[in-house]
């Protein structure tokens, strides 16, 4: 039985969570189908992909009346010139929000990472409102831990919040925000967390995306990898649940959910809404 503190966090940040999809032909379709409009869509960036497909779909989602926000990966911006042509297409289009990763690429051109596109924005006079960077709850493959969260003290003049990667531990999430106000980095904090999605697909999307340690985690725990590949795959439900008590701290700072979809779109609305309403009762 969740307490009600618990309950309150849980009900406060599925409703303001927004949903992570993937360019391809069939998404625009199935966010029309399936996400109501005041749920927020970010787009990602793959390098197989270009920030075209990125770009495209954002300004069409856009057109469709969505709060969108485009990835802008900074290895696959070939420079300050690109970034401006970047700039002037979004915000013509409406679009005030983005979200800036370094991206796995090989370097385009100028950025080798995230603070150098950052700083070209600040030239360009800040065009947008809300400006994403990314959090790591768990070690990146290829960044000390204490980079990572230096790396967000530096960022912090040019960002408005922290998007977290995605971990299945909740004792990391805690650690790790305890960890990071420490420090003084004081950005809001949007969690990353799975929406429902088939064992073998998130398993494999969380190896790409560098949360290792979790897939060592699920070894461990033989439990929760057999939940994981029960029918209807994992939700996120419990997790959310663990980290709550910390989520809800004063001081913590954490102000919505980042819905890692892998584009199982209706399944994920489906499940944010069910939850929402079990929390009711």
């Amino acid at each position: 039985m969740r307490n009600k503190r618990t309950a309150e966090t849980m009900t406060r940040l599925l409703r303001h969570a927004r949903y992570e999809v993937l360019p391809t032909a069939s998404t625009e379709d199935k966010v029309l189908a399936h996400v109501p409009r005041e749920v927020a869509v970010t787009v990602t960036a793959s390098p197989g992909k270009g920030l075209e497909a990125t770009l495209d779909l954002a300004e069409r989602l856009a057109g469709h009346g969505y709060a969108v926000v485009p990835h802008l990966a900074a290895r696959m911006v070939a420079g300050r010139s690109e970034l401006e042509e970047i700039v002037d297409r979004l915000t013509g289009k409406g679009i005030s929000r983005i979200f800036v990763p370094g991206g796995d690429a090989e370097p385009a051109g100028d950025y080798l990472d995230a603070l150098a596109l950052l700083e070209d924005l600040a030239l360009l006079g800040r065009p947008f409102s809300h400006v994403g960077i990314t959090g790591y709850p768990e070690s990146h493959p290829s960044i000390h831990d204490d980079l990572t969260v230096q790396s967000m003290w530096d960022k912090r003049r040019h960002a408005t919040h922290i998007v977290s990667n995605l971990t299945f531990d909740a004792s990391v999430v805690r650690d790790w925000l305890h960890r990071l106000r420490a420090r003084g980095v004081e950005m809001p904090l949007l969690l990353g967390v799975p929406g429902p999605v088939e064992r073998t697909k998130l398993l494999t999307m969380a190896t790409r995306i560098g949360v290792g340690e979790s897939t060592k985690f699920l070894a461990k725990n033989k439990g929760l990898f057999a939940r994981l590949a029960a029918p209807g795959g994992f939700t996120g439900e419990t997790f959310l649940e663990k980290c709550a008590p910390a989520l809800g701290e004063p001081g913590a700072l954490v102000e919505g959910l980042h819905v890692f979809t892998f584009n199982q779109i209706a399944e994920t609305e489906a499940w944010r809404v069910e939850l929402l309403d079990s929390l009711a009762r």
